[in-house]
């Protein structure tokens, strides 16, 4: 984002251009016009530019929401689950029985051999 507007309102109202017979001098009013017509082409590229990065802010923002629901989901979950002691003993109860069976497994194949 380099690009600079060469004018600026007080600029415009201060230009002043030499007088001819015939009024002002067509040179002049055509390479001030050609600023002018310079500074909104940069103008209506920088608002460009500026749009395409707030879609793309706006993009992550509704992103960056979504995880967050994601998460204050699975904080509330955890809590739920740690603060309930009945479901605490029961995935206690699931990992012993899962561990006896692996030993029986085991120790049933060590004296197989």
């Amino acid at each position: 984002m380099a690009q600079k507007l060469i004018l600026d309102p007080q600029k415009i109202v201060n230009q002043e251009f030499s007088i001819d017979f015939q009024g002002y001098n067509p040179d002049q009013v055509d390479a001030m016009l050609d600023t002018v017509i310079k500074d909104y082409q940069t103008y209506d590229r920088m608002i460009a530019d500026y749009k395409e990065k707030v879609e793309d802010l706006e993009r992550t923002n509704a992103s960056l929401r979504a995880k967050v629901i994601e998460l204050e989901g699975r904080a509330k979950a955890q809590a739920q689950s740690e603060a309930d002691p009945i479901s605490q003993a029961a995935s206690q109860v699931d990992i012993l029985k899962r561990l006896s069976r692996l030993e029986k497994q085991v120790f049933d194949s060590k004296n197989r051999k």
